[in-house]
């Protein structure tokens, strides 16, 4: 199919609630949207000139070649128009994007949705409410697709940015869009906390699978990290605030101990403030590192002044 500029669709950067390292264990993920970062496929006009749109289209030149060489090598479950692909990037196609890259929000998965929607034959289409079957389907597709960014990858980022809802991740298997519950007071709420700078995702995780290799640690994850992320996820959907709150104390001081070589150093005092005043609580947005960090409190408002030295942002009112 053959897209003008202004009828190329928009994919949004999703936030993902909960599951950051867990995921890894077959735990269960809760994830949404995120309307606020978005990005398209356009062609580069005769007259645009940039950096960035330079490098985006080299970025998908590599894409290109990597495609084609899974495909030489039978590697590919899907059948993807490369030649069409090819075509355009000569063209100075490039993914225009305000997604923070290396900020946990998704900047790799909104791309990766965008291409699966241009140059996929026989595509799942992404409105709608698609079935379990056919969201694992699309899942297994968006990983292969994806790995090109991260060297391997869950899939889980691109499909909430195609499918555009809210997902519960029950195990590899098992996935399916929820509604999250009305929002009580509007008082509280879910916001992010921009520490300035990115990370990246590999190194992140390879580190927590090295700690994985600690008889003890694992085992802490398995009775602690597991149980908080679960429960956490079970009171939130089911609205049950004060509940939550209590799980989030947990889930914050398990990561501030166990998962600390994940936090930035200048984060580590603002993170043990929420937990011992219970005015916020912080929490890995993904691998952590950089990027985002995720906070949870039953008084923006109030919590926003005493972060006034940081950027935040609500996410999801509660």
């Amino acid at each position: 199919m053959i897209y003008s500029n202004t009828d190329s669709p928009t994919f949004h950067s999703k936030v993902l609630l909960f599951g950051e390292y867990s995921l890894i264990l077959n735990s269960m993920g809760l994830a949404l949207p995120y309307p606020l970062f978005q990005g398209r496929l356009v062609l580069k006009h005769i007259t645009d000139s940039s950096r960035r749109i330079d490098q985006s289209n080299r970025e998908l030149k590599a894409f290109c070649d990597y495609m084609k060489l899974r495909k030489r090598q039978q590697a590919l479950s899907f059948d993807f128009d490369i030649n069409s692909m090819e075509f355009d990037v000569a063209q100075g196609l490039y993914f225009q994007s305000n997604i923070p890259q290396g900020f946990g929000v998704g900047s790799s998965g909104a791309l990766t949705a965008a291409l699966y929607d241009r140059y996929v034959y026989d595509k799942i289409m992404h409105n709608g409410h698609p079935g379990n079957d056919e969201i694992v389907q699309l899942k297994k597709i968006f990983a292969e697709m994806e790995s090109h960014f991260h060297g391997s990858s869950s899939g889980v980022d691109p499909l909430i940015c195609y499918l555009d809802l809210p997902l519960l991740i029950r195990s590899k298997t098992h996935i399916e869009t929820v509604q999250l519950p009305r929002p009580t007071t509007n008082c509280g709420g879910i916001f992010l906390l921009n520490t300035g700078r990115p990370r990246k995702t590999e190194p992140l995780v390879n580190l927590f699978l090295e700690k994985m290799q600690n008889q003890e640690f694992a085992e802490l994850c398995r009775n602690e990290l597991i149980p908080y992320n679960e429960n956490c996820i079970r009171y939130l959907l089911a609205g049950q605030i004060d509940n939550l709150f209590d799980e989030l104390a947990k889930l914050s001081a398990f990561q501030l101990q166990h998962l600390n070589q994940m936090i930035p150093p200048l984060f580590r005092q603002i993170w043990q403030y929420g937990l011992d005043s219970g005015l916020y609580y912080l929490k890995l947005c993904g691998a952590g590192g950089g990027g985002f960090i995720l906070g949870f409190t039953k008084d923006f408002t109030i919590t926003r002044g005493h972060l006034e030295d940081y950027q935040s942002r609500i996410a999801y009112r509660l």
